[in-house]
């Protein structure tokens, strides 16, 4: 377990779960926060023992945003200075989309304006009963400026995107599995990521991993047919594509060659 202050990093079962640990502000997040959060993002990416992330928060919220309690007034600081804080959220954002490892958010509480964006970066989401998402920068007079206007047309199409963007409405729970922003929504959200991660973990890690890479809207077809390509002859040649194969054609489960970090 990394030692943070803001952020529980966890490995158990080859399954990385980062919690935002504030939950008396509803894990509203600080400058220190946001360091710690693209450190440990940048640690489940970087170790071939973990093959899935779930990201959530403690306690009822999953984030609230900025805690803007803890920043300095946001009006006297400089271009540059406001530009340095808030590109650290979006390097987060990135960091989670860019992440060749599978990641789910675990939305088990309301997921408000950046921490919306930390959900929408994530590959996959499951809701709890009170995890709502809202991107919500219009109703205080701002724009999404961490990816949220970016992400969303992308995952739910422009028109609908638009509507949440322009009014600052919620998407509750249910509303987010109908309009394919959700996965499911569960009475324990984190324990249904996990269970999602743990199906995704049992799978051909090289294949899953090259599969989530594949998944690029920004990519032109020539573009994707020459990785897929190469990722496929990655996938041909790795000792866990010959093994599934083999479990299938003799009806049983894959036995994989894994250890699990913890």
């Amino acid at each position: 377990m990394a030692d943070y202050e803001d952020v529980r990093y966890e490995v158990s079962d080859g399954i990385a779960t980062i919690t935002m640990d504030r939950p008396d502000v509803y894990n509203a997040f600080t400058r220190e926060t946001v360091l710690e959060l693209n450190d440990a993002v940048r640690t489940a990416r970087d170790d071939d023992g973990v093959y899935a992330v779930v990201l959530t928060g403690a306690g009822d919220g999953f984030c609230a945003g900025a805690d803007t309690t803890e920043m300095p007034d946001w009006d006297r600081q400089s271009p540059e200075e406001y530009g340095a804080f808030l590109w650290l959220i979006q390097q987060l954002v990135a960091n989670l989309r860019g992440m060749a490892t599978p990641s789910i958010a675990a939305v088990n509480g309301p997921a408000i304006g950046a921490g919306c964006d930390f959900a929408l970066a994530c590959d996959l989401r499951v809701t709890g009963p009170e995890g709502i998402m809202r991107e919500g920068f219009v109703n205080v007079g701002l724009v999404p400026g961490d990816g949220g206007a970016w992400l969303l047309p992308r995952l739910i199409g422009e028109s609908k995107a638009r509507e949440y963007l322009l009014t600052g409405r919620d998407i509750d729970p249910e509303e987010a599995v109908d309009i394919g922003l959700a996965v499911e929504t569960a009475d324990d959200a984190v324990a249904a990521a996990r269970d999602l991660a743990i199906e995704i973990r049992d799978k051909p890690a090289t294949a899953v991993r090259r599969t989530n890479a594949l998944v690029d809207p920004e990519m032109g077809f020539d573009e994707y047919c020459r990785l897929a390509a190469e990722y496929q002859w990655e996938c041909v040649t790795d000792p866990e594509h010959k093994e599934a194969v083999a479990a299938f054609n003799e009806g049983r489960e894959p036995a994989f060659d894994r250890e699990y970090g913890d």
